[in-house]
């Protein structure tokens, strides 16, 4: 073929699409329905049924409505598992606007001091670039949410409520955004005219005051106390006065979040299994622990959230939600749509390949709330609590198939107590420092 496409070249192209008929019906369906509706997989459908040898409990399903909180409600979903269990409550909301202040003022700082780092780097280099790229995104990672709620603590909702903002995310990022960029080039500026790091310090805390009234005005002050009143499943009425956000914390959830580790899948050839990973400038508490992983075979990570679910408690992980999964059925199955047959085509890219060429990555955090087990022991599918509210799958929870975890599913967060010692040791490890915009450094 030559470089160009010649009228010979499109005459063949059409040639061969009208000699299979079923490529014109194909062309109808799609015209009129779209691809995932013309595609859908009805066979699949109405196998997988959501009913699980391992079943765990939960409230009602939440809703990050339109924001990008997905990690965080994923992990607060975590949370108030433990709370409504102690509490013997039907259902209970931890405030996500709460942590989502904290998280915004605390990316803040962390993104001020990393445009204090690379003063020396020029503006238009790829570091830099990346880093005003999204300087406070909603997305985040399980570590980011423990070095919040570590710091920070945690409310009921009924404490600290969402607001316009928080659920409807994009003006306040916007303006943020907008405000810490400029921040960056006052930084950087000063910098070239010979303000030293003393003065540019003093500068940031004045940057850091406004961000601070920014978010106030959007989300609203967080509380220093509270009172939390609740009425258990019995109808029993309880009241804890003037509690702190840490007391809440440590009395009614009591997580030791330092014990849980995350573990990825990313079968590349440039990261080993049994390695540990971080990864350069991504994380939000500046103080606080890196974004650290261990990388392991798929079968690995299966076999710690089977254990932790097991034992009556949920697993946060992060997945690429988007690929093979059906929204209004809440199934996530490799078979859901029959695009080979509808395109006549294949789409042969291992999940390695997917990573490496940008195809597939992690974009969203929910929680595995159960799994149904065969005779032996080995996973089916998955029980999987969404935070897109009760509209879609069942009741918002929705069904993940074991081949689909093989494929899509990069991360999962468990008790150390559940790993090998050779996986602890290699977490434990120096951690090998992959680049800002590899993608094992997405966000969900």
């Amino acid at each position: 073929m030559d470089t160009n496409i010649s009228q010979e070249n499109l005459n063949a192209y059409s040639e061969s699409f009208y000699a299979a008929p079923v490529h014109a019906v194909a062309m109808n369906a799609v015209i009129a329905n779209g691809v995932n509706a013309s595609a859908k997989n009805y066979e699949a459908v109405r196998r997988d049924t959501p009913v699980y040898s391992v079943h765990l409990d939960q409230g009602k399903v939440t809703n990050q409505k339109q924001s990008g909180r997905c990690w965080m409600f994923a992990a607060l979903n975590c949370m108030r598992f433990q709370v409504m269990k102690k509490l013997n409550l039907e259902n209970f909301e931890l405030s996500q606007n709460f942590t989502f202040f904290y998280d915004k003022l605390e990316k803040a700082n962390y993104f001020l001091e990393s445009i204090l780092k690379t003063l020396d780097e020029p503006t238009d280099s790829r570091l830099i670039a990346h880093l005003l790229t999204a300087p406070v995104q909603d997305g985040g990672q399980w570590d980011m949410i423990a070095n919040i709620v570590s710091k920070y603590g945690v409310v009921p909702k009924a404490a600290m409520p969402e607001t316009k903002s928080s659920s409807a995310s994009r003006e306040m990022g916007g303006y943020l955004t907008e405000k810490l960029r400029g921040y960056a080039c006052e930084l950087r500026t000063a910098y070239e005219n010979g303000a030293a790091m003393e003065g540019l310090r003093a500068k940031k805390d004045e940057m850091m005051s406004t961000v601070y009234r920014m978010l106030c005005i959007c989300l609203g002050e967080p509380p220093k106390t509270f009172d939390f009143e609740y009425r258990d499943k019995d109808k029993h009425f309880h009241r804890d006065a003037n509690l702190t956000p840490k007391d809440f914390y440590e009395k009614y959830v009591d997580m030791e979040l330092s014990d849980y580790i995350s573990l990825i899948n990313a079968p590349t050839k440039t990261k080993p299994f049994y390695r540990s990973y971080t990864v350069a400038y991504l994380g939000n508490v500046v103080e606080g622990q890196p974004v650290k992983y261990v990388n392991l075979p798929s079968d690995e990570l299966k076999k710690a959230a089977i254990a932790q679910l097991k034992d009556g408690e949920p697993v946060w992980f992060g997945c690429d939600v988007g690929k093979r999964s059906a929204r209004d059925e809440g199934i996530m199955d490799l078979d859901i749509y029959k695009l080979g047959d509808l395109f006549d085509t294949t789409f042969p890219m291992t999940k390695g390949e997917r990573l490496d060429y940008g195809q597939s990555l992690m974009t969203h955090a929910m929680v595995f709330q159960g799994v149904d087990l065969d005779e032996e022991e080995k996973p089916i599918r998955w029980r999987v609590e969404n935070s897109w509210g009760d509209e879609s799958g069942e009741k918002g929870f929705f069904l993940m198939t074991d081949e689909w975890f093989d494929e899509y599913n990069y991360q999962v967060v468990v008790n150390r107590k559940y790993l090998s010692e050779e996986a602890l040791r290699a977490y434990a490890g120096e951690p090998i420092v992959l680049e800002p915009w590899d993608p094992m450094g997405s966000l969900a």
